[in-house]
C-alpha cells in the first residue's frame, strides 16, 4: 500500500513537472520592458526628462511630419526637453514638476517642417534635458493609413496664426457715483 502511495506521489510529480517545466527555464515575457505602440521610449540617465511612445506622423512624402509623444517630467521642478532633428529648428517642450504633457492627445503635436524623411522609415531625433548631453535615438515616421494616426498627419500648408480681434465696446461708459 505504501508503495502504490509513493508510486501516486511521483507520478502526479512528473506530470506537474512537465507542465509546467518550461517555466522554470524561459524568461518570464511580463518582466521584458518594451514599447508597447508604434513609437520608441527615450530615457536618459543624465537628464531629467523622459520620453514614452515618440513617434512622427508625416505626409506622404515626408516633407513635413507632427512630432507625438508622452513627455514625463518625474522630478520636484519644471524641466524642459529640446528635441532636434537634423537641419530643422530645435523644438522645446517644457513639462511641469511631477507632470506629463501628452503631445498629439492633450497637447498639439510638434510641427517639424523640413522633415524629409518618407513614412516607413526612421529619423534620427536628439533629445536633451536638463545638464545632460542628451541621447540620439532612431524614431519611426509613419503616416495616416490607421485610422488613429489620421488626425495627426500635419496640413501641407504651414498654420497659420492670426490675431484675434478685440471686442469692441460700444456703448457709452456708464456714469460713476
Amino acid at each position: 500500500m505504501k508503495s502504490r502511495l509513493v508510486a501516486s506521489a511521483a507520478l502526479s510529480a512528473l506530470v506537474l513537472l512537465g507542465a509546467t517545466g518550461c517555466t522554470f527555464i524561459t524568461p518570464q515575457s511580463t518582466k521584458t520592458e518594451y514599447a508597447a505602440s508604434d513609437g520608441v521610449n527615450v530615457s536618459d540617465a543624465d537628464g531629467p526628462i523622459d520620453v514614452r511612445n515618440a513617434l512622427v506622423v508625416a505626409t506622404e512624402d515626408g516633407s513635413i511630419g507632427n512630432f507625438v509623444a508622452a513627455i514625463v517630467n518625474p522630478t520636484d521642478e519644471k524641466a524642459t526637453l529640446t528635441i532636434t532633428v537634423e537641419g530643422v529648428d530645435p523644438l522645446t517642450v517644457t513639462v511641469p514638476a511631477g507632470g506629463t504633457v501628452s503631445l498629439g492627445a492633450d497637447e498639439e503635436p510638434l510641427r517639424i517642417d523640413g522633415l524629409d524623411t518618407k513614412p516607413g522609415a526612421t529619423v534620427e531625433i536628439h533629445f536633451q534635458s536638463g545638464d545632460s548631453t542628451g541621447v540620439k535615438t532612431e524614431v519611426p515616421v509613419l503616416d495616416g493609413t490607421l485610422p488613429y494616426y489620421t488626425d495627426l498627419v500635419p496640413s501641407e500648408k504651414a498654420p497659420t496664426s492670426s490675431p484675434t480681434p478685440l471686442p469692441t465696446d460700444t456703448a457709452a461708459p456708464a456714469p460713476s457715483n
